[in-house]
């Protein structure tokens, strides 16, 4: 990669310029972070230890919520590490390595949703062949779809950013290595690199929003001419959670990378990019289950087996009258 100031490193200004608010910055995200991951390693726990949460609804928010475990994990360690440290250069081969997971995640999501979505369509529209057509074989040929389409698409998207000579001041106007703040940065004609970006990004998220959308007119359709009051109301419930995550989801992504001319504010971008990149890794698990019959129920089942095994002073008087040595010493 061509260099005009011979060095390989980068600054990631972050925010905010006050060298005072940075300590507020750092308790606020790591709160942030903190909820993140108890939000999310608990969605994943308790679908891993409840047998009712073993349906393909729950295999897809299972790895939603992994993904955005990663998701979060990629940007939020580093912006902790320039808060409290100050240590705000990252090598080349770190930038692109940010670069990378983090559009291998979020494409990875767009296509997991899109899953969901099929999911959803099939529970509600065919619900007497959802066994048979929401099969472990399909399930996991979507899941691998996803997960390949954010590996292809990510390494587009970073290889088209890392071939870009850097000879200006290597100063990112971001918290981390993010598309548009690096192009900003290059020296060369990024008009090639900018439609090829626009083009990939575009492509996933347009095609698994139109998909999303195609399969949430057919589900209401479907629950318009349901006859049961209470099945509408299941059905409206089941489905506006995903609904909520896909449009915060969908509407940050598309003012961020849809739009990448020089004239686009950076400042607009780094406050929409901690929508999607450190807010909704952090609300997916309440979306999710605080509207979800099933997930509440399996909590609750989880918080009465931790505590039943806690055992309380009376109980341990009792266990001591049941056991002969017990007796014996007292």
């Amino acid at each position: 990669m061509a260099d005009g100031n011979g060095t390989s490193d980068f600054v990631l200004l972050g925010f905010p310029a006050r060298e005072d608010l940075q300590g507020a910055c750092f308790v606020l995200f790591l709160a942030i972070y903190v909820v993140t991951l108890a939000g999310n390693l608990g969605v994943l726990l308790l679908i891993r230890i409840d047998p009712c949460l073993h349906t393909p609804m729950y295999f897809f928010l299972s790895h939603l919520s992994l993904l955005d475990l990663c998701y979060s994990s990629t940007i939020i360690p580093r912006a902790l590490l320039n808060f409290l440290v100050g240590q705000k250069v990252v090598s080349f081969a770190g930038c692109a390595a940010q670069l990378f997971f983090f559009a291998a995640c979020a494409t990875s999501e767009c296509y997991l949703l899109a899953a969901m979505a099929y999911d959803r369509y099939v529970a509600v529209c065919n619900p007497l062949a959802y066994s048979l057509i929401m099969s472990q074989k399909l399930c996991g040929g979507l899941l691998l779809g996803a997960y390949s389409a954010g590996v292809i698409s990510s390494t587009i998207h970073t290889l088209s950013i890392a071939r870009l000579p850097f000879c200006r001041a290597r100063r990112i106007d971001h918290f981390f290595c993010d598309g548009p703040p690096l192009l900003a940065l290059s020296c060369s004609d990024t008009r090639l690199t900018e439609v090829t970006i626009a083009a990939v990004v575009g492509f996933n998220v347009l095609s698994t929003t139109a998909f999303i959308l195609a399969s949430y007119s057919s589900i209401l359709s479907a629950v318009l001419r349901m006859r049961s009051a209470p099945g509408r109301r299941k059905a409206f419930s089941t489905c506006a959670a995903h609904l909520l995550s896909v449009a915060l989801y969908y509407g940050s992504s598309l003012v961020t990378y849809l739009h990448l001319s020089p004239s686009h504010s950076l400042e607009q971008d780094k406050v929409v990019s901690l929508l999607y990149s450190v807010a909704i890794p952090m609300l997916n698990p309440f979306i999710y289950s605080l509207r979800n019959r099933d997930m509440k129920n399996s909590l609750r089942k989880a918080k009465g087996r931790v505590l039943s095994s806690v055992p309380t002073p009376g109980s341990w008087s009792a266990e001591r009258r049941r056991l002969p040595w017990c007796g014996e010493e007292g």
